[in-house]
């Protein structure tokens, strides 16, 4: 995983990135954790430095890209969102789609903002699940207006 820099950022932020990090380094199996807001761009990623890198430079996920994560993470949310809707379900709390070379993992955090995850196949999806639930817990009551414009304009000059 590429360190994002987290120089200059408040607590919080620094707070954010080190709970991202920590799920993919922690978590056998995942690929790549992106956060994107309600809005659907993206706030946090495990893999900041590979968003403009050669696709064969890229590394294994949707693509290699963690903006291409964000993007069907975002997509995923809203699809599901319209759906629960249309069923009178209620808010969506967690998606999972299992595929054959990988899985992909999408969590409601407390603002609207979807916390997502790309795994291998043969992942604990329980494991990853419960790490998710974890990071939602410890971020959501934190992940304010202010915080989400401060961790946008940090991914912004990572690109």
């Amino acid at each position: 995983m590429t360190a994002p820099s987290t120089f200059g950022l408040s607590t919080e932020a620094r707070n954010l990135h080190w709970l991202l990090s920590n799920l993919v380094e922690e978590v056998p199996g995942v690929h790549s954790v992106t956060v994107v807001s309600s809005d659907g761009l993206m706030l946090l990623s495990s893999d900041p430095g590979h968003l403009n890198a050669p696709l064969a430079d890229r590394r294994t996920g949707p693509r290699g890209s963690s903006a291409d994560l964000a993007t069907i993470v975002s997509g995923i949310g809203s699809l599901t969102a319209g759906a629960a809707k249309l069923m009178d379900g209620g808010g969506v709390k967690q998606t999972m789609v299992a595929m054959d070379e990988g899985s992909v993992f999408v969590m409601s955090i407390s603002d609207g903002s979807l916390l997502g995850v790309h795994a291998t196949p043969d992942c604990d999806m329980s494991v990853v699940a419960y790490h998710m639930a974890l990071f939602v817990g410890r971020a959501g009551h934190v992940l304010t207006p202010e915080l989400r414009s401060e961790l946008r304009k940090s991914m912004e000059s990572a690109q």
